[in-house]
């Protein structure tokens, strides 16, 4: 069967972070975040980089066969990482279903719903007080 789209979407999400991803079918197997290649945009960690590769490498795929383009706003780059990484997996599902049972053992079809707590008033932040003093 033939692929007829020109390309997948998904959105992921983590904390503040949502990254909008579209996966095409490679020429060249190159990821694109706001326009930047990979390697530079991350390129204060090894580690962050190897998450966003790890759909692929859970499904055993060649990242080269696919071209990644994600635009990413919000949050720190750990934050966007898991974004993108989220992404890319629900576009490779979008791309095929047979690959949602194998991302779904792996843990990269979930979204992480943590988020910060926002600091209350009277607080030094979201729970810390001030300093009790007896006298």
């Amino acid at each position: 069967m033939a692929d007829t789209k020109h390309y997948y979407y998904a959105l992921g999400r983590r904390k503040s972070a949502t990254a909008r991803v579209r996966l095409m079918n490679g020429k060249n197997g190159t990821i694109v975040v706001n326009d930047k290649p990979i390697t530079e945009y991350f390129a204060e960690s090894k580690l962050l980089m190897n998450e966003v590769y790890k759909p692929f490498t859970v499904l055993e795929l060649p990242a080269k066969d696919y071209d990644v383009t994600v635009v990413v706003t919000g949050g720190g780059h750990a934050g966007q990482v898991d974004a993108i990484r989220l992404g890319i997996a629900k576009a490779l599902v979008e791309k095929s279903e047979d690959y949602k049972s194998t991302l779904r053992r792996a843990g990269l079809l979930g979204r992480d719903t943590r988020e910060r707590e926002r600091k209350k008033f009277g607080l030094k932040g979201a729970r810390k007080q001030r300093q009790f003093t007896k006298r």
